[in-house]
Parts: structure tokens; C-alpha cells; sequence
């Protein structure tokens, strides 16, 4: 006696329609991780950009700045270790960091990158 198997496959129709199912999934997923990434680096940049205003805050107030003057990375930021930042900030986004005068907010070049409403302003007690 012989016995027959029934073996009994998924159609190609069935491939199809599980196909569909994952490409739909994913088309609804990916542009959500993409700016779910964004942000991610928007928040990133704003922290970065807080750590360069308070090292700009420590400078002025160690060596009694006012006014418009002109700081550069050089001036927070030494490969030594002995400045104002630990590390040099980079962007996460692949902008340049400008420090800016003291009077004046950091910013990158990176768009919409930006310091947040609340940070703090060099209102110098000299």
C-alpha cells in the first residue's frame, strides 16, 4: 500500500498578498524613522549648541567680557583638555557650529538647528 501525500503549499497568490501586507507596513513605518531621526538630531544639536552658551558664559565671566566680542571654537574648545568644552561639539546633522559674539546666541548651519527660546542671555554685571 502505497499512501499520498497531500502536501499542500502556499499559493502564489497567498505569496503575493503577504507581500503586499509587509510593504504596507513598511510604508507607513519608515516615514515616521525618518523623522523620528530628525528630531533625534535636531535635539542633539540644541544640546550642543546650550553646552557652547554656557562655555561662552564661563569665558566671558573668567576674563570679564562685555558687549559684541568676537569668540572663537579656539577660545572654548583645546585639544588638551583645558578649555571651556570637553570635547569639540559637532552636529549630528553634519553643520557647522558658529560661537558668535557673546551678546549673541551660538547657531548652526544646519537648517532649523537653532538654540532653544530658553536659554540663557550675558547680561554682564561689569
Amino acid at each position: 500500500m502505497s499512501r499520498i501525500k497531500n502536501c499542500q503549499g502556499m499559493t502564489l497568490v497567498e505569496i503575493m498578498i503577504v507581500l503586499a501586507i509587509i510593504g504596507i507596513v513598511v510604508a507607513i513605518t519608515i516615514p515616521g524613522w525618518i523623522r523620528q531621526r530628525e528630531s533625534s538630531r535636531g535635539v542633539a544639536c540644541q544640546e550642543n549648541l546650550t553646552k557652547i552658551e554656557y562655555a561662552k558664559e564661563m569665558y566671558a565671566f573668567e576674563h570679564k567680557l562685555t558687549g559684541d566680542y568676537e569668540l572663537e571654537m579656539s577660545d572654548l574648545w583645546m585639544e588638551d583638555g583645558t578649555g571651556y568644552l570637553k570635547f569639540e561639539p559637532k552636529c549630528p546633522a553634519g553643520g557647522t557650529y558658529f560661537v558668535n559674539p557673546i551678546n549673541t546666541k551660538p547657531s548652526c548651519s544646519y537648517f532649523r538647528h537653532e538654540l532653544f527660546a530658553g536659554a540663557p542671555t550675558h547680561e554682564s554685571p561689569w
